[in-house]
């Protein structure tokens, strides 16, 4: 949908669909996940987050962010639901970050005038902070005084059933202080377009894990 790249002011992702490689932490499609049952009870009170049942991962993404850093992004059964680990060396190498999101909204977007209101100029997202239902969050991507662009990548994702696809990304990432030890909790806008230029605005909300709060069963 050539409008989202006339507006954005990006040129189009480039759209590999290669499928992900083996990936961190022996994460991959198909297998199953758990979460440490203590983990719902320490965040609440400090995050809105909610933590799953254990299930399996229905897909996984990639994102090659350059310099020897990636995301990998797995997708559980439950839609709601999906890990990112940030690596750095290797797409399997350093640790750097492990997130658990849970989709807060998605919205079709059907023109750039829509677009614009909802995540554009004419859109809080991009400024240095974001209130979301009274809390509030700072920006992390951007150094400008006002609001600045969105953030475009490409994710290469493979389904279970071996379906691979591309999603164009342009996001923009905030995060607040929790007051847990080393876990953060973000507030993450991306405006994604698949191969057919359908276009849709996702918000998700994440908290900071550590890699043993997690299992592999």
């Amino acid at each position: 949908m050539s409008w989202l790249k006339r507006m954005m002011g990006f040129e189009a992702p480039k759209s590999e669909t290669v499928a992900p490689a083996a990936g961190p932490l022996g994460l991959a499609c198909g297998r199953a996940v758990g979460f440490d049952p203590s983990l719902g009870l320490l965040l609440e009170g400090h995050s809105r987050v909610c933590v799953p049942a254990s299930q399996s991962i229905w897909s996984e993404g990639v994102i090659d962010l350059g310099q020897s850093h990636w995301l990998s992004r797995y997708y559980l059964d439950d839609q709601d639901f999906w890990l990112q680990v940030h690596t750095s060396g290797a797409r399997d190498g350093q640790v750097e970050s492990l997130i658990l999101f849970n989709y807060l909204d998605c919205a079709s977007v059907a023109s750039e005038a829509e677009l614009r209101r909802l995540a554009g100029p004419d859109s809080p997202i991009g400024l240095p902070r974001y209130s979301l239902d009274g809390v509030e969050f700072v920006r992390e991507w951007g150094s400008e005084q006002g609001q600045t662009r969105l953030v475009d990548f490409f994710e290469r994702v493979r389904s279970a059933n071996d379906e691979a696809y591309g999603i164009g990304h342009y996001a923009m990432l905030y995060a607040r202080d929790t007051g847990l030890t080393a876990r953060r909790e973000f507030l993450l806008f991306t405006v994604e377009e698949d191969g057919e230029g359908a276009v849709s605005l996702s918000t998700a909300l994440g908290v900071s894990l550590y890699t043993t709060d997690l299992h592999l069963i």
